[in-house]
């Protein structure tokens, strides 16, 4: 399905004591990837937004594998699992500069209207970007 990559450099901050990035951050990372594969299609968060439409996440499960380090240049690769409805699905892995897999992740996101407040079906502007 549609996939994207995303690749940048671990900041000090984001690291313990140890130069290891806190386990805190990578939800953070998995959101660049999200919002970076929807710009992909022409579409950013913003406008999604000003047309009334927002993303919460719904649901967040990681796997770790091996730590990102201070200073390393990490990859997340940002993959739609299905076409989506009232809810968006993603897979997610994030590798170092070696090519070494660090995590695995999935997310799924709802579509909610800004105003009511309740689940709506994905944009059509975004669906027939999709298909």
């Amino acid at each position: 399905m549609h996939s994207h990559q995303i690749s940048f450099r671990v900041r000090y901050g984001e690291t313990d004591q140890m130069g290891v990035v806190y386990h805190g951050n990578y939800p953070q990372f998995l959101e660049m990837g999200r919002v970076e594969w929807l710009r992909s299609f022409g579409i950013s968060y913003k406008s999604m937004e000003e047309n009334g439409c927002m993303l919460p996440v719904i649901s967040l499960e990681m796997q770790f594998k091996k730590s990102a380090v201070y200073d390393e240049v990490i990859t997340v690769h940002t993959r739609l699992r299905e076409l989506p409805g009232v809810r968006i699905s993603f897979d997610y892995e994030i590798r170092g500069e070696d090519g070494s897999l660090l995590v695995t992740a999935q997310t799924d996101l709802a579509f909610v209207d800004m105003r009511t407040k309740r689940p709506v079906r994905c944009p059509s502007y975004l669906m027939e970007r999709l298909q």
